[in-house]
C-alpha cells in the first residue's frame, strides 16, 4: 500500500489527499460491501429478501465489489504496460483478482443467492482492516516523533493482532463457504431454474481455478474428501454407494487434470497474486 499522507501536514489536507487517491475509492468499495452486506443480511435473517431493499442492497455489494477488483486489475494491469511486460488471456485469467472480478459481475446480474455475498464479504473485513491500519489511522494520528515514543496506536496494534490471529482461519472459512456456494448452484441446477446451468458452469471454472492457487480451498477438499472416505467405509454403507463415490472421485480428478490451466500457459506458473 502507499504510504500515508506527511504527518506535517493539517489534518484536514492529509485528509484530502488521502481521499483523492485510487486506493481510498478501493477502501470505500469495501466499505460499501461490507455495509451492504450487513444490510442484507438484516433482510435475510428477517425473511424480507424479496423487498426492494434486499435486492438494492445486494446488487449494491456486488457493485463494490466490482469496483474495488477492477481497481486492483486496472492497477496491476497499468503497472504491467508500464513496466513493458504484456500478458495473454489465459495468464491473466489465472490472476486471482481477475477471477473474482469475473465473479463479481456475474453475481451482480444473477438471481439472488445469499450466499454469495460472504466470501467477499469476509475478504472485505480484512481489507477494510488492513487499510484502516496502514492509512488511515496514521493519517488521523500521525505516529510521534519524538524519541522512544510507540509507532503505533493502540487501535493500530489491535487491528494487527487482528488480522494475525484470524487471518487463516477466515481464509478456510472462505474456502468452505465457496464450497458450499457450489453445491448451492447445483442444487438450483437441478431444479432447472433459470441460467442455472450456465451458472454452475461458470461458477465450476471460477472453482476449479480457486482450488489450483489456493492452499486454503485445496485443504479444505481434502478434509471434506477424508470424512466422506471414512463415513463411506463404515460396514453398514452398501457396496453401490461407496463404489458410486469412487467413481464419482475418479470423474473428478480425471476432470481436474485435464482442466489444469497450467497446461496452457507453459507449465508452472508464478504464485498468483492474492485477491484484493
Amino acid at each position: 500500500m502507499a504510504p500515508p499522507p506527511p504527518a506535517t501536514l493539517p489534518l484536514g489536507q492529509r485528509l484530502a489527499a488521502l481521499a483523492q487517491t485510487l486506493q481510498f475509492a478501493w477502501f470505500a468499495g469495501h466499505v460499501s460491501l461490507l455495509l451492504s452486506a450487513l444490510r442484507y443480511g438484516l433482510s435475510y435473517i428477517t425473511f424480507n429478501t424479496s423487498s426492494k431493499m434486499a435486492a438494492f442492497t445486494y446488487r449494491v455489494a456486488f457493485l463494490s465489489a466490482t469496483v474495488t477488483y477492477g481497481i486492483v486489475v486496472y492497477k496491476a494491469y497499468r503497472a504491467r504496460m508500464r513496466a513493458g511486460k504484456q500478458s495473454g488471456v489465459l495468464s491473466l485469467l489465472t490472476d486471482e483478482n481477475v477471477q473474482y472480478l469475473i465473479m463479481a459481475l456475474v453475481w451482480l446480474f444473477s438471481r439472488q443467492i445469499p450466499a454469495a455475498i460472504l466470501p467477499f464479504a469476509v475478504y472485505s473485513v480484512f481489507h477494510v482492516a488492513t487499510y484502516a491500519r496502514s492509512n488511515l489511522i496514521p493519517t488521523l494520528q500521525p505516529a510521534s516523533s519524538t524519541p522512544g515514543a510507540k509507532p503505533q496506536s493502540a487501535a493500530a496494534e489491535f487491528i494487527g493482532k487482528f488480522v494475525k490471529d484470524y487471518y487463516d482461519g477466515s481464509m478456510t472459512l472462505v474456502a468452505v463457504l465457496e464450497i458450499v456456494l457450489w453445491f448451492r448452484v447445483l442444487g438450483s441446477a437441478l431444479l432447472f431454474q433459470t441460467g442455472s446451468w450456465i451458472l454452475l458452469a461458470v461458477y465450476t471454472v471460477f472453482f476449479r481455478a480457486r482450488y489450483a492457487q489456493s492452499p486454503f480451498v485445496q485443504g479444505a477438499i481434502t478434509q471434506l474428501t477424508a470424512r466422506l472416505d471414512a463415513q463411506l467405509a463404515n460396514q453398514s454403507i452398501p457396496p453401490a454407494a461407496r463404489q458410486g463415490w469412487a467413481t464419482f472421485k475418479n470423474i473428478v480428478r480425471q476432470a481436474s487434470d485435464a482442466t489444469d490451466i497450467r497446461k496452457y500457459v507453459g507449465g508452472q506458473q508464478s504464485a498468483p497474486k492474492k485477491a484484493q
